[in-house]
């Protein structure tokens, strides 16, 4: 996983969770974070494409998972 990018999506969602940084990991998921509805989910993907300088198509972010998963669509997203 690419450490650069999850460290900056992490940085991402401690601001628009407002959560500590201890609740953010490779592993944390929608669930897992109180503040993560909808539209703070809308909220964290336009940030990311912003900060990234990328855009998500709607089925991409269908089957994310998790952070991980995030920072891996990412990294495919700036690769191409």
């Amino acid at each position: 996983m690419n450490s650069e990018i999850f460290d900056k999506i992490k940085a991402i969602c401690i601001e628009i969770f407002n959560c500590k940084e201890s609740e953010i990991n490779e592993n944390t998921r929608a669930l897992d974070i109180e503040r993560w509805d909808s539209l703070a989910h809308i909220n964290l993907v336009l940030e990311i494409e912003k900060n990234f300088n990328v855009k998500f198509a709607l089925g991409e972010l269908q089957d994310l998972k998790n952070i991980k998963d995030l920072v891996e669509l990412v990294v495919v997203k700036k690769n191409t």
